[in-house]
């Protein structure tokens, strides 16, 4: 372990710039723990705050870029991928087009703050239209405020993070085990949320063919149409009430219990 820490010290420029480009490109291999890491050791004079922080947002702008110029050629549909192999699909289902659409290009500056939105933004930026000078300056600010943000609560608890390195120096190739398992278990728990979450969405699922044999058949299902933006301009199941999913809950009280309620997103 303490050949680890060592080669961080030397390193950590790099090391934190590969692993936010990993993360920023959907790997789960979360970045603000290195982050927060070199900003202890930058607090301790053993790392380059400024070298750290130009990595970090070179790296995340970087890995932005390459996921805006994908929704930029491919349009909605690499959103669709995104949230088919994300591990956290709920988060990309609820955060995606609508949070864009509210707050457009500024969404930039907090999306990497926000668990779901940081990987979903750049292609939505790219689908939508966006100039790619003002993503990477929403984005570039964006990401500043984030990579900034880690090595301040690093600094700030260094302390604290540098016990915790002595205990881990300590526990020396058992260490790198823990490290290990926490990763794992961390993977795990996404990935059992993953499934639980598409597990819960196919039992609620209603195919179009069943749809259509719902109408066909008399059983008058009331269809709410909560698509947004774009996707929500686009043709529209007949009988369909638009809606906005902020609404939803403030017309409970007006939804009838004697029949299907069917809510058609995107």
């Amino acid at each position: 372990m303490k050949e680890l820490l060592d080669y961080f010290q030397r390193y950590g420029e790099g090391f934190v710039f590969v692993n936010v480009l990993l993360e920023q490109l959907g790997l789960p291999v979360p970045a603000l723990p290195s982050i927060a890491v070199a900003g202890a050791l930058a607090g301790n004079g053993q790392l380059s705050g400024t070298f750290v922080l130009l990595a970090a947002v070179i790296a995340s702008v970087l890995a932005d870029s390459v996921w805006f110029f994908l929704g930029m050629s491919r349009g909605f549909g690499v959103l669709k991928t995104l949230c088919r192999i994300s591990l956290s699909p709920d988060s990309c289902v609820r955060q995606t087009e609508a949070f864009f659409i509210r707050y457009g290009n500024a969404s930039l500056i907090f999306a990497k703050f926000i668990p779901g939105f940081s990987t979903v933004a750049p292609p939505m930026s790219g689908a939508t239209g966006v100039r790619f000078g003002t993503f990477l300056l929403y984005d570039g600010i964006g990401s500043l405020l984030w990579a900034g943000a880690g090595l301040f609560v690093g600094f700030l608890f260094r302390n604290v993070i540098d016990r915790l390195l002595e205990r881990l120096e300590d526990l020396g190739f058992w260490a790198l085990i823990l490290l290990g398992c926490a990763l794992g278990l961390f993977i795990l728990i996404k990935w059992y949320q993953r499934r639980r979450f598409f597990r819960v969405l196919r039992m609620a699922r209603v195919t179009a063919g069943e749809l259509q044999a719902m109408i066909e058949g008399g059983q008058e299902p009331l269809i709410l149409d909560v698509r947004t933006g774009r996707m929500g301009d686009t043709v529209r199941i007949p009988g369909a009430r638009k809606i906005h999913t902020d609404e939803i809950e403030s017309i409970l009280d007006e939804l009838p219990v004697n029949r299907d309620i069917i809510l058609y997103c995107t």
